[in-house]
């Protein structure tokens, strides 16, 4: 299976380290939880995250873009064998294509260089492990801002204490 990417960042395959960087953060602000509740976003965000690690690491961006222009070579080939063939057959193929939720996700596609494939593999289990991580972190400060709240209320709770104590001695003493 191969991923594009350039689609998934929506940039360029000729995009700046700087424009990688900037469609990675517009992409997870785009598909960040707070912004579509009701959407299951992990997964996205996930594949936002493995695109970026492959994408600015300059060795295997490197790599990932020999990958990409044999990707395209197979893309354009198909398409052409494909338009050669009866219209029905284009048609069933058309079907099946949309039937894919992630357009840029490709099944019939194997990436060729090993060490990428497992850079890629990798980059995606560190998207998980991220993805982990920051619901834990969240739980955590949900966590965190509950209890400090519930001791702030609590520390409230016992002015209020204080102060209609002294209130009550001081009216008590002024009779």
């Amino acid at each position: 299976m191969f991923k594009d990417y350039y689609k998934l960042l929506d940039i360029p395959q000729n995009a700046s380290d700087e424009e990688i960087k900037k469609a990675f953060r517009e992409q997870a602000i785009k598909w960040h939880p707070d912004r579509n509740q009701g959407t299951d976003t992990t997964l996205r965000m996930q594949e936002i995250n493995e695109a970026y690690l492959i994408l600015k690491d300059k060795e295997a961006r490197a790599r990932y873009d020999i990958e990409y222009d044999k990707f395209k070579q197979f893309k354009e080939e198909k398409r052409e064998k494909e338009n050669k063939q009866e219209k029905s057959e284009n048609r069933d193929w058309q079907k099946q294509q949309q039937h894919s939720k992630r357009e840029y996700e490709y099944q019939d596609y194997k990436v060729e260089d090993d060490i990428l494939a497992k850079w890629m593999e990798n980059a995606k289990k560190q998207a998980v492990d991220l993805a982990i991580q920051t619901i834990k972190d969240f739980k955590g400060v949900t966590k965190a801002a509950a209890n400090g709240c519930m001791n702030g209320i609590i520390q409230l709770v016992i002015w209020v204490v204080v102060i209609n104590l002294i209130f009550l001695l001081v009216r008590a003493c002024n009779n």
